[in-house]
């Protein structure tokens, strides 16, 4: 992140989303100011606060999957909420310092997934070690013992010859014993660095997970209280026996050993400051809890839900079960469609909180045809990849993807426009006969040209020709 320059940032959003420029732009400059302010002396660090984004653009045109892959190139705690779900304070439902506690959990979920992999390779060592004392367990070695057997002994002055003479065969004994231990294990330690016993069984000794019950304090799922918090470490850690093969066991031994070498006091700490400093929350459907003039029904909390996200967006502290977390430094990304209200509809205090803002423009056909084959995750690629697991390639020529493109670009216009997700109803249409029967197929290799995307769609695009003539 510290060095990417804007251009860089929007070079690489440009491999996931396509087109809306002035979005990519706009989060860029706003991810790279992080790292400007990151260098600023203290005094005036904390005086420069992110300038949140408002995003405002019909549905399926990118605005969600633009935040999603910027905290993910960025390796930051990122979390998205729709303001529907929330309530004023009052109201039977999630309450809005829920979606900062959200952020905790990504975070310290994050810091503790970056700790354990540090930790992985020390714990492979062990888990080794521990398979190995479970295929042969290791010989005790055995104590000096003593001489004297009791008062008698001490009186007449210690054992016998005899008796001496005996104890060192016995001591003999046990050390050729401890030697071909030490040879047979170190043959078996070779075989498991070779990968032959990956099938053999064998039991291991694992931490049990105790069901805690979670308390539901007052009917409100923010009071909810697990009993493991409350005890904390004042339960002791059970273990039970299991069996399981070797390929299993390494997993799952790896996975115990790493989590007992990091220390969690130290991940919340860093995540924690990790969730303050980095934190990204997106707001989707905001435009649902602007006042439009309505008022009535399940809307009466609509300006209360708006007046307790201004703390949140201004800046406070929220208490989650890993400490108080401040908020004013979290970057928050409004996004809407804003067909019925518009973003003058927000409470003032609100509007003022989110001074960029950004109008998302529609997805033409030719971006239509470019989210189908240009991008990393493009959609014909997916869907090549599911049938080629089953032995079946499929190869679309050029003037079938256009068709797919003007077909989704027109039932966009002449019904509701879902933007590219409208790509994903043509594409299953296209292709639910080739799922259906590939089991029963003898080709190996389709070609889907414009002719098949057209007889398969037909009955979609009949009812757009017919729309063109009712009036």
């Amino acid at each position: 992140m510290n060095q990417m320059t804007p251009k860089e940032i929007v070079r690489e959003l440009d491999k996931y989303i396509i087109g809306q420029e002035k979005a990519k732009k706009s989060v860029a400059i706003a991810l790279r100011n992080r790292y400007r302010r990151s260098l600023l002396p203290e005094d005036i660090r904390e005086e420069i606060t992110p300038k949140n984004i408002l995003m405002m653009g019909p549905t399926g045109c990118g605005k969600t999957e633009i935040a999603r892959r910027l905290a993910k190139l960025v390796d930051a705690p990122f979390i998205k909420v729709e303001a529907t779900k929330f309530t004023e304070v009052g109201y039977v439902g999630r309450d809005v310092d829920s979606m900062v506690r959200d952020l905790a959990e990504a975070s310290v979920r994050l810091t503790k997934q970056k700790r354990l992999q540090e930790k992985y390779s020390i714990a492979e060592t062990i888990a080794q070690e521990k398979i190995l004392d479970a295929i042969i367990p290791p010989k005790k070695k055995a104590g000096p013992q003593s001489t004297l057997k009791g008062p008698f002994d001490f009186f007449m002055g210690g054992m016998n010859a005899q008796q001496s003479q005996s104890q060192s065969q016995s001591s003999g004994e046990s050390e050729k014993e401890q030697t071909d231990g030490e040879l047979a294990r170190e043959q078996v330690r070779q075989q498991l660095e070779q990968g032959l016993l990956e099938d053999q069984l064998i039991e291991i000794e694992v931490n049990e997970n105790p069901n805690m019950n979670m308390l539901d304090v007052g009917g409100n799922e923010s009071m909810s209280i697990s009993i493991g918090n409350i005890f904390g470490d004042m339960l002791p850690q059970r273990k039970k026996k299991k069996k399981v093969y070797v390929k299993d066991a390494r997993k799952i031994l790896k996975e115990q050993e790493a989590q007992n070498l990091i220390d969690m006091d130290q991940v919340t700490a860093e995540a924690i400051e990790n969730a303050e400093q980095n934190g990204i929350i997106f707001i989707d459907e905001i435009d649902k809890i602007a006042s439009s003039g309505y008022k009535g029904g399940a809307d009466v909390s609509r300006e209360g839900v708006q007046r307790d996200i201004l703390p949140i967006v201004e800046g406070s502290v929220v208490n989650t079960k890993y400490g108080p977390l401040r908020t004013d430094h979290i970057l928050f990304i409004g996004a809407g469609a804003f067909h019925v209200a518009k973003p003058t509809d927000l409470i003032p205090e609100l509007q003022g909180r989110f001074p960029i803002r950004v109008e998302l423009e529609n997805l033409t056909r030719d971006v239509f045809v470019q989210i189908l084959t240009s991008t990393e995750n493009a959609l014909i690629k997916q869907h090549k990849l599911l049938l080629e697991t089953e032995g079946i390639k499929v190869n679309f020529t050029d003037e079938a993807v256009e068709e797919i493109a003007d077909i989704a670009f027109l039932m966009n216009e002449q019904t509701e426009n879902i933007g590219a997700r409208r790509l994903h109803t043509v594409m299953e249409n296209l292709l639910e006969e080739i799922s259906f029967q590939i089991s029963d197929m003898e080709e190996k290799e389709i070609v889907i040209d414009r002719d098949y995307v057209k007889n398969q769609l037909k009955d979609q695009t009949r009812i757009n020709e017919v729309d063109k003539y009712i009036l």
